[in-house]
């Protein structure tokens, strides 16, 4: 008789990353599947700050809450209605918000959400893009509505994370746009450098050496780190620019943008596969294109860190290092 059960790593409440009950080995039944769903065989994760600060924030539940965004692995099996993948297919994608988690033996995916991954990279390499590639792109190219041609400056905060480490790629591989990227230490200065910054500019003083390399403004403000910062994006951007945020600052005074007339967008990856948007396959759609960059050596993975222990003390390890705020690029855990 067939597995009905699997290993995962689960967590029952919101717990510090140093107790040993904050993610668990557990047993939990295989997923059953939806008509447009695939089964993944889970080959590797990455950490990202959505998946420490979920992990932190959980309500006590009798059940595990298994997590995790990003995944490459081998797709098993095919729901009823599934048409764009076939078993054996290598795989990545982010998930969904609202379903079991790839910190798993097997999870089950919409295939809307689902592509190939680039042969090229191991699934280890390939496990740390998905969720801040999705986060990038849409930043990039649904807000901002950036073009090959697209000129003007763009200013990547957080640009050694995980996001700003591809979206610094993606600004230069396909638009014509100036790119000044936020680093405080020499290590991740000569990070954002090396994926091809044009200009390197200190949060710590972040209206002074912007100005600096960009004396008549920017036009474009990516920000995963807004409370306190609102002020000084206005002083820098250019009127009619734009600002594209991700973090959950509460109770942020927009009102200094007015005068300039900036726009303001918010970015959740989890949006399009949270509603079954019409558009749903526009994920699918744009990470194949980028495992065609990739393949194509246009683009590179963002891996730094692989912890080669797919368990519950591989996973909290992975999240204490992104919990740190000095991770360069991305931690990611493998089988």
């Amino acid at each position: 008789m067939a597995a009905r059960t699997m290993d995962a790593v689960g967590a029952y409440r919101g717990l510090p990353v140093e107790n040993p009950e904050s993610l668990q080995d557990v047993v939990v039944p295989i997923p059953q599947l939806r008509p447009r769903d695939v089964l993944v065989r889970v080959e590797a994760v990455s950490v990202n700050p959505a998946d420490v600060g979920l992990r932190a924030g959980l309500p006590n539940s009798r059940e595990p809450r298994i997590l995790g965004f990003d995944a490459s692995g081998v797709v098993e099996a095919l729901g009823s209605g599934v048409s764009t993948l076939a078993v054996g297919d290598e795989v990545w994608y982010a998930g969904d918000f609202n379903r079991p988690g790839s910190n798993a033996q097997l999870q089950a995916v919409d295939e809307r959400i689902v592509a190939r991954k680039p042969a090229s990279l191991s699934h280890a390499e390939a496990a740390a893009l998905p969720l801040t590639t999705i986060t990038a792109w849409e930043s990039l190219f649904d807000h901002f509505e950036l073009t090959s041609e697209s000129r003007g400056t763009l200013l990547v905060m957080g640009a050694a994370g995980g996001v700003g480490s591809i979206m610094i790629q993606l600004a230069k591989e396909l638009t014509d746009l100036r790119v000044l990227a936020t680093a405080s230490r020499p290590e991740s200065a000569a990070w954002v450098r090396d994926l091809g910054a044009d200009g390197v500019v200190n949060h710590h003083d972040l209206v002074a050496t912007t100005q600096q390399q960009a004396p008549d403004g920017v036009e474009y403000i990516f920000s995963p780190h807004s409370r306190g910062n609102i002020d000084a994006f206005a002083t820098l951007l250019r009127p009619f620019g734009h600002i594209t945020a991700i973090d959950d600052a509460e109770g942020l005074d927009l009102l200094p943008l007015k005068t300039k007339s900036i726009t303001w967008h918010w970015e959740l990856m989890f949006t399009r596969p949270m509603f079954e948007t019409p558009d749903m396959d526009a994920q699918k759609k744009l990470l194949a294109a980028v495992a065609s960059l990739i393949d194509n050596k246009r683009l590179r993975t963002t891996a730094t860190t692989v912890i080669d222990d797919f368990s519950a003390a591989g996973l909290r390890e992975a999240h204490r290092q992104v919990e740190s705020g000095h991770t360069v690029g991305k931690v990611v855990v493998t089988r």
